[in-house]
């Protein structure tokens, strides 16, 4: 293995995430493709010109758990240079982020925020 190539997201309301990605985190467009067959929307996302994300949209997908540690993907985890800039966007853009945590072995600062979905996303200063 390489690396890991990317994360597939299915939201449930497809604009106000698409939106999210795009403003909150700044990711930016690769490629976006609407799937008549499949009644879908597949965005193609880049951090960096790296290609990180795909967002899905379908109809009514169903709700996934994600709290308290339900079984499966738990969190997507974003490493930040400066934790204090990324929350003062955050907020600029009304997403408000958890109270700053440290990580006991590394002794690096974190904080998470929620996605539309409340898909739970940290950032992990640098």
């Amino acid at each position: 293995m390489n690396k890991v190539h990317h994360t597939a997201i299915i939201c449930s309301n497809y604009e106000i995430s698409k939106k999210f990605y795009i403003d909150v985190l700044g990711l930016e467009i690769i490629r976006e493709v609407y799937r008549k067959e499949r009644q879908s929307y597949k965005l193609d996302l880049a951090l960096n010109g790296n290609y990180v994300i795909e967002l899905f949209s379908f109809p009514n997908p169903p709700k996934r758990p994600s709290r308290p540690e339900a079984c499966g993907l738990r969190h997507l985890a974003f490493e930040v240079d400066d934790l204090d800039k990324i929350i003062a966007h955050c907020k600029s853009q009304h997403v408000i982020a958890e109270p700053i945590r440290i990580d006991e072995h590394t002794h690096k600062r974190f904080t998470f925020i929620a996605d539309p979905d409340e898909l739970p996303i940290e950032f992990y200063e640098k």
